[in-house]
C-alpha cells in the first residue's frame, strides 16, 4: 500500500495519516471504500496496532474516514458540513506559507505559476 520512513523525524502514525489522506485526495481510495483493518495494516507494515489506531482516529477526527463498529473503517464521502472549516484551516496554513515565501523573496509570479501548475496537474489526474 505504502512505505514508511522509519529513520525520519516524523512519527509513524503521522506518516500513515498523511499517506492515507493522499490516497483519498488523489482518488485511489473511493468514498465508502473499506480500509484495511488495524490488525491487517499493522501486520503489513510490521508496526504496533496502536500506531495504526492513532492514525485512523486522527483521520476520523479530520473527517476523512468513518468507522462502523464490528465492520471496520471506511473512506468518508465529502460532506458539505466539513468542507468550510477545513478550507478555513488550509487557507490559514497557506497564508503562513505564503508569508514565509515572501520573506524568502519568492517572486509573486513564481508562486502564482506554481499554484497554477498544481491545479493543472490535479485536473489532469482527475480526468484520467
Amino acid at each position: 500500500m505504502f512505505q514508511l520512513d522509519r529513520q525520519g523525524n516524523k512519527p509513524l502514525y503521522e506518516q500513515i495519516k498523511e499517506k492515507m489522506k493522499a490516497l483519498i485526495i488523489n482518488g485511489a481510495l473511493k468514498p465508502d471504500e473499506r480500509l484495511p483493518s488495524v490488525r491487517e495494516l499493522a501486520q503489513t507494515l510490521t508496526i504496533n496496532p496502536n500506531t495504526i489506531q492513532k492514525a485512523y482516529k486522527e483521520l476520523e477526527t479530520e473527517g476523512f474516514i468513518y468507522s462502523i463498529r464490528a465492520k471496520g473503517n471506511f473512506v468518508a464521502p465529502l460532506e458539505q458540513k466539513i468542507i468550510r472549516p477545513r478550507r478555513d484551516e488550509l487557507k490559514n496554513e497557506l497564508e503562513k506559507i505564503v508569508a514565509e515565501l515572501i520573506y524568502l523573496h519568492e517572486p509573486q509570479e513564481q508562486l502564482i505559476a506554481t499554484i497554477q501548475a498544481i491545479y493543472k496537474e490535479k485536473e489532469e489526474k482527475k480526468d484520467d
